[in-house]
């Protein structure tokens, strides 16, 4: 690992001056699962690392009448483990038990998880983001099994990792973030997005900004996550989809379908949402909104 800075600022306003001062060359550190991995890979090279652990209003977990607000530094475990939580937005819960490390829950935060970086293999071995080499594409030439099926139409085919995304998106969440200019929000569903050139990144986030909170508007109605997995150890899975209905008697009135590991972002399923709404959400359903849902896929030659 090339040596650092390290600096942990005790406020907010500190730690985004830390970074404003090295542009580029500073990263943020929060539980550090990923972020210490691509250091000693050399994929990530910073000159300084601002540790946000010492801002304790970056923390905290508060469900009521107005929704949940989700602090940066939460853990995955707090996260599942919140009685509102389990309680209101099973989805979130059920997302953040699909991460199947204890130590990684004990240890991510929410925050972190968000903006962790693509597992693709081309990124992991220096190849860039978009996996190139002499201009080419090394995804589509080569091992693509595990590459992206929605919205890869351009350069981008890695695949969004984030287990969390998928159901805050589903759940109408909103991040709201930091800098040298104030405070700003956005809705989680516009924070992700897909580059199209060398350079860019998958999160609307600046060098100079930091995630402080997440805040989710009371649940509309029934939420879950369903995921399929090679295995049920540590391991990323092969897809997911985070559903939220809201319900006209015994039928879904609306539906909102996010579907995880799929494409570069959290992927809105709207065709699927669409199949669902006025259905009785029974198996035939499911189905239908199954093959609604992959409407348009592209797949690679894997």
């Amino acid at each position: 690992m090339r040596s650092f800075e390290y600096a942990s600022p005790t406020s907010r306003e500190d730690a985004v001056n830390l970074l404003a001062e090295n542009p580029g060359q500073a990263v943020v550190l929060a539980g550090g699962t990923d972020l210490l991995s691509l250091m000693k890979d050399d994929i990530e090279t910073p000159t300084r690392v601002v540790s946000l652990k010492a801002i304790g209003d970056l923390d905290g977990l508060e469900s009521g009448p107005d929704g949940l607000r989700i602090g940066a530094l939460v853990s995955l475990d707090e996260l599942a483990g919140h009685e509102g939580v389990k309680e209101h937005y099973p989805a979130l819960a059920q997302a953040a038990l699909g991460v199947r490390s204890s130590q990684l829950r004990s240890m991510g935060t929410v925050a972190g998880e968000l903006c962790q970086r693509p597992r693709c293999w081309y990124y992991r071995n220096g190849f860039g983001l978009l996996g190139r080499h002499d201009g080419k594409s090394l995804v589509t030439a080569g091992e693509n099994r595990y590459h992206a099926i929605l919205g890869n139409a351009g350069p981008a085919y890695f695949v969004s990792p984030s287990s969390l995304a998928p159901a805050l998106v589903a759940l109408g969440a909103k991040v709201r973030l930091l800098g040298p200019k104030g405070d700003r929000e956005l809705l989680l569903e516009a924070f992700f997005r897909i580059p199209s050139a060398d350079g860019e990144r998958e999160h609307d986030l600046a060098a100079d900004e930091i995630v402080t909170d997440i805040l989710v508007p009371p649940a509309a109605g029934p939420n879950a996550t369903y995921e399929v997995r090679q295995k049920e150890a540590l391991d990323w899975p092969l897809a997911a989809a985070a559903v939220v209905l809201q319900m006209k008697g015994s039928r879904v009135g609306s539906a909102r379908v996010v579907l995880g590991h799929v494409a570069p972002t959290p992927w809105v399923a709207g065709d699927a949402a669409e199949a669902l709404a006025g259905k009785t959400p029974d198996e035939a359903a499911g189905e239908a909104a199954g093959r609604a849902a992959v409407k348009g896929a592209k797949a690679l030659s894997h």
